[in-house]
């Protein structure tokens, strides 16, 4: 392999309003971008890493320094995998990888990856925790929106009202919810009645990482999925009999190459498969978009609530996501 030039950048991302979910106010988020040159092509990845487990820009920046050296002799994605542990800093390096790798061969990153041409995607639109009124009136705003997501806190009466407010509001959209570990398995029960009665699709991650033998013999009519409870590719025969459906996001699992893994593994455990996003630009969804082609749920609104998204981006029409290979993953320099 050539060697590379790298390129290490954290960049301030602000949202257009506060993001509330389960123990979290969002207001601005920073993100590592990295470039990887050989001279003739390069490759760019985003990452914003994973905030609960303390994946931030100044821990990702610092494992990339530390793996410098290697990585500018001219590593192969293979080779990462074993380089950096699975996160955002990975996530980075890798989806520059795959760009700069497309770029070399003059094939889009999907033929790299054996996938089918990529088409639009149906793709949630959230909904931030707040005052039912409030979510019922942002689920009109997002009147596109074929898919939404409601996030919850908590808190079973308010989010009682929250989920019955937004299904009033929009009674033909498929709805799924997201508890962000906020609930007990004492509690969850009383919950699923309620998302049960208003036609909800998918509740994910009802209870704190850790607790996931708690739904041991847990009867329900909802599919549930698993998020913080599954990390990485390792993380998901655990999964089997507790959740029905495998949440990969490129941050948790350090980047495309393992996601893709993830996939092909919870499909061949019977698990269906969700995309999901930390927050980040159109440069951190085109990677997820591809990984989306072969997903059953697909959550990749993360550049809407930003103030200013990169350009040119992700494009968002009739309720569905597309991601040209100009914005990442293409032939183009």
């Amino acid at each position: 392999m050539p060697a590379l030039k790298l390129r290490v950048e954290v960049e301030r991302l602000r949202l257009s309003a506060p993001f509330r979910i389960s123990g979290f106010v969002f207001e601005e988020q920073e993100v590592v971008v990295v470039t990887l040159d050989d001279g003739e092509h390069r490759g760019r990845g985003e990452a914003s890493g994973v905030y609960y487990l303390g994946d931030t820009a100044l821990t990702m920046v610092a494992e990339i320094e530390a793996a410098r050296g290697a990585i500018e002799k001219g590593i192969e994605r293979k080779a990462l995998q074993q380089l950096l542990p699975p996160g955002g800093a990975r996530n980075a390096v890798d989806c520059a990888l795959w760009e700069l790798d497309a770029r070399r061969l003059g094939v889009a990153v999907w033929e790299l990856a054996k996938i089918e041409a990529p088409k639009p995607l149906v793709t949630t639109f959230t909904l931030g925790a707040d005052a039912p009124a409030a979510m019922a009136a942002g689920a009109h705003k997002f009147a596109q929106a074929k898919s939404l997501k409601l996030k919850l806190t908590g808190d079973l009466k308010d989010d009682i009202e929250r989920v019955r407010a937004v299904r009033a509001a929009r009674p033909e959209v498929w709805m799924g919810v997201d508890a962000n570990q906020g609930y007990g398995i004492d509690s969850l029960g009383s919950l699923m009645g309620v998302l049960e009665s208003a036609n909800v699709s998918l509740l994910e991650q009802p209870l704190k990482r850790g607790r996931e033998a708690d739904l041991d013999g847990f009867k329900s009519k909802i599919p549930i999925a698993a998020d913080e409870s599954v990390l990485k590719l390792a993380d998901i025969a655990g999964l089997v009999g507790r959740f029905n459906v495998v949440n990969i996001k490129l941050d948790k699992c350090g980047g495309l190459t393992e996601g893709l893994a993830m996939a092909h593994e919870a499909r061949r455990l019977g698990l269906g498969v969700m995309v999901g996003n930390m927050v980040g630009t159109s440069l951190a969804m085109a990677p997820a978009f591809v990984l989306g082609q072969l997903c059953d749920v697909v959550d990749l609104d993360g550049p809407i609530f930003l103030a200013k998204d990169r350009t040119p981006s992700m494009t968002y029409t009739n309720g569905s996501a597309w991601s040209g290979e100009q914005v990442w993953g293409g032939t183009h320099a």
